[in-house]
């Protein structure tokens, strides 16, 4: 392990009492040098047989600058840390260590305790910027959410990207207020209770403004990606791109002091050496979360179900910290009355919403259909906390044609009802921007990109991929800046019901997932009983207190568009009434009782959920 790496960042440039130390990694070149735009300058670097470096006195911060590769063209720092014009202009050489930290009392929440809330900078607020999220940390307090999750914010082309085409991975998208920006908004979160996830890409480059083959091998043809070639982490040249992303990982919490990281697409990582680099960063996380005291959390996007993800180092496995489970929503969508075309065909609904409950997998060494062969590994001994889970987020929202939210699609009583299942879940439960009031606006793709072609296949692509919606519709021309506009959350729908209601519902949900059983993320407490005629659900979670007595929580679900008669368990109290979701107080038709007594029925109203406690 490289103990320098742990301790400051190496690459591009950085700033030391002896002067600017730059660094470049392109092995191939048989030059490099730096020009420095205003003093119109160009120094040439030594290499050192791997990477190309000097000390230099004549670069300050605020400088801008661009490599210079065998004496014949321009590029910007692959590990830029600002660029003030954009994907193809100058790099801006930045002191990151200059910013006066206030959060040295925060430790970071424990991971069970966490509850996330996805955002996307430049649609969250009218502003669209880092300083627009600080102002509305206040709103999340008083929702009840303590970790945020904002999607990447790697520079990339324009102003206006779901951030998936980033091509400076150490750069701060300069449109939301670039790193000092950042910094600013994670220093806030932490004074207010509010843990940092940022969403960050290591299995792509986006299309534009992607100069890194320029500098050396840092991509690979022994895969290939739904972007192109794989990133190189496994054939020859490879140790200094797993640096490069190493390097990257550890800045983030480092030096901008981020909680966790999420991972994008971990499955399109290809590495086949010995140790997985996910399974290398990693380890250099935990030597920096015992040199620092404070843990820093690494949560994984992947639809393999293959637990070698969130294994342990010590099992043998990549010990990623979390992973989002896409199958609990996949599950709990065509339960709700979703659609069973594309990859929501492998699921039944209710009853695979029952297997996901218990086993996080529905698919966990069993035959998927869609993909016709065994998916998945068995999830035993595995804690609820590793997994994530949601009834919408990013991608299910943005990837429909029309990028139509479930407010638009299903009723408010279905809306309380599938937040419900979340919230009630052992495992980390996670919210969708606007989806706390049922957002009217669509979350649509969006880019702004500068090249012609590029453009116009991002259109064409986009037709393709939805040429069988059956309907006059037309995708949504993700270049047009309306699209962008129309995905802005209304924040005025606020003060207008039924989404002042939904959200107070939303409120009272978080609440009871602190300060219930529901708080603890514990697998093994859950049991399920489910009734495919009736499509009820009874969920029991049990969880033994500091006195040791235990408290359990029943969770009744009904799916079905009837009342339907569900009798509670047999207790040695009687139950009482944490939420009813189809109380009036809440739009609802009518309210459940307050007290039941042991083995007693209620009724379940249509498209509901009741939760009852024996404490």
């Amino acid at each position: 392990m490289n103990q320098t790496l742990i301790n400051r960042r190496t690459l591009g440039i950085t700033f030391t009492t002896e002067g600017a130390c730059v660094r470049v990694w392109s092995p191939l070149a048989q030059s490099v040098g730096i020009h420095l735009c205003k003093q119109d300058v160009t120094i040439p670097l030594q290499n050192d047989g791997n990477y190309w470096q000097a000390l230099l006195s004549q670069v300050k911060p605020g400088d801008t600058y661009k490599f210079v590769l065998n004496g014949s063209f321009e590029r910007p720092d692959p590990a830029s840390l600002a660029q003030p014009d954009g994907v193809h202009g100058p790099s801006l050489a930045v002191d990151i260590g200059t910013f006066v930290w206030t959060d040295a009392d925060w430790g970071n929440l424990p991971l069970e305790d966490y509850l996330l809330y996805e955002l996307h900078t430049g649609t969250f607020t009218p502003e669209g910027t880092f300083a627009g999220i600080e102002d509305r940390l206040d709103y999340l307090v008083d929702l009840g959410i303590n970790a945020i999750e904002i999607m990447p914010v790697a520079q990339f082309p324009g102003t206006r990207n779901w951030g998936y085409d980033g091509v400076c991975p150490f750069a701060v998208q300069n449109s939301y207020g670039g790193i000092a920006g950042l910094q600013q908004l994670v220093d806030t979160c932490h004074r207010k209770g509010i843990a940092v996830v940022l969403d960050v890409v290591y299995n792509h480059m986006g299309p534009e403004g992607n100069y890194f083959a320029d500098y050396g091998p840092y991509f690979t043809t022994r895969y290939q990606t739904p972007w192109g070639n794989a990133l190189n982490f496994d054939d020859d040249y490879s140790d200094s791109v797993r640096r490069y992303f190493i390097e990257n990982v550890l800045m983030w919490f480092r030096d901008l002091h981020i909680d966790a990281l999420r991972i994008d697409a971990a499955h399109a990582i290809h590495d086949t050496r010995e140790t997985h680099v996910l399974r290398e960063i990693k380890q250099y996380v935990d030597e920096l979360i015992r040199q620092t005291g404070r843990p820093y959390y690494l949560i994984v996007e992947t639809d393999q179900n293959e637990t070698k993800f969130i294994a342990s180092l010590a099992a043998k496995g990549y010990g990623m910290d979390a992973q989002w489970n896409d199958e609990f929503h996949h599950a709990l969508r065509v339960t709700a009355g979703g659609e069973r075309s594309g990859y929501y065909a492998d699921y039944n609904g209710i009853q695979h919403l029952a297997k996901s409950y218990k086993d996080a997998y529905v698919y966990d060494g069993t035959y998927m259909p869609r993909r016709a062969r065994i998916v998945g590994k068995s999830t035993a001994g595995h804690a609820g906390h590793q997994f994530v889970v949601f009834s919408q987020n990013h991608d299910q929202i943005g990837n429909r044609m029309l990028g139509e939210r479930p407010s638009q699609l299903v009723s408010l009583e279905m809306q309380k009802l599938m937040a419900g299942a979340v919230m009630s879940s052992p495992y980390l439960p996670m919210l969708f921007m606007g989806e706390e009031w049922g957002e009217q606006n669509p979350f649509l793709y969006f880019v702004s990109h500068s090249d012609p072609a590029l453009i116009e296949a991002v259109r064409q692509g986009r037709k393709r991929e939805f040429a069988a919606f059956q309907g006059p519709a037309e995708a949504p021309d993700a270049q047009d800046e309306q699209t962008f506009e129309q995905s802005k959350l209304n924040w005025d729908r606020l003060t207008t019901e039924p989404h002042r209601t939904l959200f107070r519902y939303y409120q009272t949900l978080l609440s009871l997932r602190k300060q219930s059983s529901l708080r603890h993320p514990d697998r093994e407490s859950v049991a399920v009983v489910v009734d495919e005629l009736r499509q009820t659900l009874t969920l029991l979670r049990r969880h033994t207190q500091p006195d040791k007595s235990v408290e359990t929580v029943v969770c009744l679900m009904n799916f079905s568009k009837e009342p339907q008669v569900l009798t509670l368990p047999s207790s040695e109290r009687d139950w009482h009434n944490l939420l009813d979701s189809a109380d009036p107080h809440w739009r609802g038709p009518q309210s459940a009782p307050d007290v039941v007594a042991s083995c007693e029925s209620v009724t379940v109203q249509a498209e509901s959920i009741l939760i009852y406690t024996n404490k």
